[in-house]
C-alpha cells in the first residue's frame, strides 16, 4: 500500500496527469451548520494535507463516506475553489497559479450542476462550446455524435426545465466534455440516476478510458470503484489513508472489507 508521505513532492511529468500536493481547505460553519453538526467549532477542515497522483489513461477513484472531503478535493482540482495550502498540477499546470490553463484541459461534472431551465440542450452545448473556443465545424460534429450517443437528439430543442432527471444528467455530461478534454473529473457520477442511465454513464466512462482519456471520480459506492477504477484512494476526514491499485489497497480482502478495516482503525474504533 502506498502511503502519502512516501510520494514525491513535485510534479515531474511523464505518466502523471494529476498530482495533488498537500491540499488543505477549511470552511467557516454557519450557525445553522453548527447546530446540524452539533458542534461549537466555527471552522471545519474539509481536506487536510491531501496528496496523491493519477496516471494518464487510467480511472482513479476517490472513495470515502459523505463529508470525507471528496467533493472539495475535486473542486480544488477543477479550480472552482482555491486551496488554503498546498497545490495540485493537472497536465503540468498549477491549479493555484495557472487555473485558466487547467480549465483548458479538464471537464468537470457534478450532480449539483445547475443549468438554466429556459434554454435547450442544443443551445447550451453551443454556448459552452463557444466559451471553450471549439471551432464551429468541430462543435457541430461533436454535438451530433454525443447527442446521438446519449439519446439527447430527440430532446435537443426541449427546454431544460422540462427534461427528466436522467436526461438532464446526460445533458450535463455532454456539456462537461464539449471541448474534448484530456482529463474528465466526475463527482459522484451515478448519484441519483436510475439503473439504466447509470449504466449509460459508466459505460461511457470506460469508453473515454479506451480513447486514452484520464478520469478522476469520487464515490461512496464500492461496486462502482471495483467495476471502473484502475487505482483508488481512500479518504477519511480529509486525509488520504490508502492509495494504490485495487489489489494493493485491498490486500486480499474485498474493497468493502478493506475500507471498513481502515475506517475503524482511523477512527480508533474496535470491532
Amino acid at each position: 500500500m502506498q502511503e502519502t508521505d512516501m510520494q514525491q513532492p513535485f510534479f515531474n511529468g511523464g505518466d502523471e496527469i494529476v498530482r495533488a500536493e498537500g491540499l488543505r481547505k477549511t470552511f467557516t460553519l454557519s450557525k445553522k451548520q453548527r447546530q446540524l453538526e452539533r458542534t461549537s467549532i466555527t471552522r471545519k477542515v474539509a481536506v487536510d494535507g491531501l496528496s496523491f497522483t493519477a496516471q494518464r489513461g487510467e480511472i482513479y477513484g476517490l472513495l470515502g463516506p459523505n463529508g470525507a472531503g471528496k467533493t472539495t478535493t475535486l473542486r480544488m482540482l477543477s479550480t472552482l475553489i482555491k486551496p488554503d495550502a498546498g497545490d495540485a498540477f493537472v497536465c503540468g499546470y498549477s491549479v493555484c497559479k495557472q487555473p485558466h490553463k487547467v480549465r483548458d484541459h479538464i471537464g468537470f461534472m457534478t450532480s449539483e450542476l445547475k443549468l438554466e431551465g429556459f434554454f435547450t440542450p442544443s443551445y447550451l452545448f453551443d454556448f459552452f462550446g463557444q466559451m471553450h473556443g471549439v471551432e464551429r465545424e468541430t462543435l457541430a460534429r461533436r454535438k451530433r455524435e454525443l447527442f446521438s450517443r446519449f439519446g439527447i437528439d430527440r430532446f435537443a430543442e426541449v427546454k431544460v426545465k422540462d427534461l427528466s432527471t436522467g436526461m438532464l444528467q446526460k445533458v450535463s455530461l455532454v456539456i462537461s466534455i464539449v471541448h474534448d478534454p484530456d482529463v474528465v473529473i466526475f463527482d459522484e457520477p451515478t448519484n441519483g440516476l436510475d439503473v439504466l442511465t447509470a449504466k449509460v454513464v459508466t459505460d461511457f466512462l470506460l469508453e473515454l478510458k479506451s480513447m486514452g482519456k484520464s478520469i478522476l471520480l469520487s464515490t461512496h459506492i464500492f461496486s462502482l470503484v471495483e467495476k471502473l477504477c484502475d487505482r483508488v484512494g481512500i479518504i477519511i476526514d480529509g486525509r488520504m489513508v490508502a492509495d494504490g491499485t485495487l489489489d494493493v489497497v485491498c490486500g486480499g480482502m474485498s474493497l468493502e472489507e478493506r475500507f471498513f478495516t481502515v475506517y475503524h482503525a482511523v477512527k480508533g474504533e474496535i470491532v
